[in-house]
């Protein structure tokens, strides 16, 4: 079983499910379908599970389903801290972005505040300006 395969497939069908909202309850199983293939995968396996992380809490908050959303941003952030030397730089940005939108779904009006001023000012030592860029449009969203 390729589970990197997988995991990819999954994950981007979430990104369509998310966009067309035809079906929450599929979007839902391939997040998580998604984040066991990508830990089972042998390669970048912090990477891929901070980014399977984040992708599930964004499902749980576009749900409004703010108690998983944010159990799963704070696993993000969490394995960022651990593994920053392994990731992306715009890895533990997207962290905190994750928790200001759970936050945000939680009603939690300071936290999420707090959390997307620490996402932009991260995001403002990201090198790539286009990351930078997805950055700051996904902020734009909350």
């Amino acid at each position: 079983m390729n589970h990197r395969r997988l995991g990819v497939e999954l994950f981007n069908s979430v990104w369509r499910l998310m966009e067309s909202r035809e079906d929450d309850e599929r979007m839902l199983h391939a997040a998580h379908a998604s984040a066991y293939h990508w830990s089972e995968a042998p390669e970048g396996e912090p990477k891929n599970r901070v980014r399977s992380e984040w992708q599930v809490s964004r499902v749980y908050a576009v749900l409004g389903r703010a108690e998983p959303a944010l159990h799963h941003a704070e696993r993000c952030r969490e394995i960022c801290e651990e593994h920053r030397e392994n990731l992306e730089e715009w890895d533990l940005p997207f962290a905190y972005e994750a928790l200001a939108r759970a936050h945000a779904v939680a009603g939690n009006g300071d936290e999420s505040a707090q959390c997307r001023q620490k996402a932009h000012e991260l995001g403002e030592r990201i090198a790539d300006p286009e990351d930078r860029e997805h950055l700051e449009e996904a902020l734009a969203t909350l």
